[in-house]
């Protein structure tokens, strides 16, 4: 296959984990192991079969709320209810895996961005240097009743999608102005330790250089923060900091914080006029250009039964139709791999898949969509050795603000 012009490099793949997968019935699958959701091996094997098929990074799912399906009642019985943390659970697979990205997400809103830096610092040295953040805001009054500390309009989650997507001010723009000031807290944070700050000499009696320790003094309208962190500078410096993005507001949020954006285009229009948003929301960036995935929600064929079939079975047992945000994808493997081939030309640098069901479609991802994206020269066959960054073909030494002030 001729190579893309645009694209010397393969496509770059991860995937989005959400419990038992992102069909709200796919807890309910045989191979789905629900008595195991909660447990640390279910995550250990999940993130494990994304390794073993060479994919950059997994993502997992996290928000202030159990998860919701639009249409049905809160109370529902025969959904599952309920979530773990998603920082955590990478700090569990860290340990046991080796190339693979982990990027959790965490919620700025609410969330105090000190506790947000020292926690993804860590999670960055416990996977040697392959953490990262998924930015999410959180926008209801009822995750705001969670913490009793503020009050927010009362905004369901589909007011607040309208809000974003008519490019709101007011409240709205005011929650991703504050997620901005977060994102600039944790990143500051995170340069207050320069990499050669610990000393530890013991013959001197001094663990550090305490010049090389520097205050932050960040004032803005959200937050008042000295600092300077408690945790040394991560491996990776800057872990990266990624955020899903579905219209210009978050787009320009994305610009301003972020160094990958999760984006939604339509199958019928393809990514072009959603790459044209992103770069217009990038023109007052410097540095590196923001990298582009396209998330997709996929059901894919098994041994005996198509993608289409599974989807129709998992909509039954769910009494409604499944919808997304993101394109929902039923088919085989070559035929996502054609859509994956084609989209890459287009411009994006690659894909973020969201399992159906998380077992089942992860292990098809892993063992048949990888080897078709082989064949055509578009993917990895082995993992190259250093950080996500690197990995992702961000620049691997990232300069400390600090450094010489």
């Amino acid at each position: 296959m001729a190579s893309n012009p645009r694209h010397p490099d393969p496509l770059h793949l991860g995937v989005a984990l959400d419990g038992a997968g992102w069909h709200p019935a796919a807890w309910r699958e045989p191979g789905s192991r629900p008595t195991e959701l909660f447990s640390p091996g279910y995550w250990v094997d999940l993130v494990s079969t994304a390794q073993r098929g060479l994919l950059d990074f997994v993502s997992i799912e996290d928000s202030l709320t159990a998860p919701e399906v639009r249409g049905v009642p809160a109370d529902a019985v025969d959904r599952v209810r309920a979530r773990i943390d998603a920082q955590l659970i990478a700090a569990r697979v860290a340990p046991v895996t080796r190339h693979i990205g982990l990027i959790p997400v965490v919620t700025t809103t609410h969330t105090e961005p000190f506790h947000v830096s020292k926690a993804l610092a860590t999670l960055d040295f416990t996977s040697r240097g392959r953490a990262g953040w998924q930015v999410r805001v959180s926008g209801t009054a009822a995750e705001a009743a969670h913490f009793g500390r503020r009050t927010v309009p009362e905004l369901t989650p589909g007011e607040l999608a309208e809000a974003v997507a008519a490019g709101a001010t007011g409240p709205v723009r005011e929650l991703f102005d504050e997620a901005a000031d977060a994102v600039e807290v944790v990143r500051r944070l995170w340069d207050s330790w320069e990499d050669d700050a610990e000393i530890r000499d013991v013959d001197a009696r001094r663990f550090i250089d305490r010049d090389k320790l520097h205050y932050i003094d960040f004032r803005g309208e959200h937050f008042a923060v000295r600092g300077p962190s408690i945790t040394p500078r991560p491996p990776q410096g800057q872990p990266v900091v990624a955020a899903l993005a579905h219209a210009p507001l978050i787009y320009e949020f994305a610009a301003r914080t972020a160094d990958l954006v999760f984006v939604t285009p339509d199958r019928a229009d393809g990514p072009g006029p959603v790459l044209e948003q992103v770069t217009a929301a990038q023109a007052d960036r410097t540095g590196e250009p923001l990298r582009v995935y396209a998330d997709l929600v996929v059901f894919l064929d098994t041994q005996t039964e198509s993608g289409a079939a599974r989807l129709a079975r998992l909509d039954d047992y769910a009494g409604t139709e499944f919808t997304s945000d993101a394109v929902v994808f039923a088919g085989s493997a070559e035929e996502l791999a054609d859509l994956l081939t084609e989209w890459h030309a287009s411009g994006l640098d690659g894909f973020r898949l969201r399992p159906g069901v998380a077992v089942d479609d992860l292990a098809i991802i892993a063992d048949r969509l990888v080897p078709i994206l082989q064949h055509r020269n578009l993917f990895r066959t082995g993992y190259p050795d250093g950080s996500l960054r690197g990995l992702l073909g961000l620049p691997t030494t990232v300069p400390n603000r600090y450094a010489n002030a």
